[in-house]
């Protein structure tokens, strides 16, 4: 199942894409497939065949990990009657 995530690359615009699994704090790199704009666009200095990007570490600011299907599932809400 992949996980997907919004990554906050420096001095770029933010990347949607999926993981395979959750980096470990000993990667150097993260690895995300289907790269492309929130907006569902292509990125620019992107081919139009590239579907995996490697980004180092060091210019990730951050990543926002986006909630799964399964996990709306199990929120639970107060609901009046």
């Amino acid at each position: 199942m992949s996980i997907t995530v919004i990554m906050h690359i420096a001095n770029e615009e933010p990347i949607l894409g999926e993981l395979d699994e959750m980096p470990e704090p000993t990667h150097q790199m993260v690895t995300i497939t289907n790269p492309r704009r929130r907006d569902g666009k292509d990125i620019h200095y992107l081919e139009d065949e590239v579907t995996t990007m490697i980004v180092p570490w060091h210019r990730i600011n951050f990543l926002e990990i986006m909630p799964t299907a399964e996990g709306l599932e199990e929120v639970i809400t107060f609901v009046r009657e």
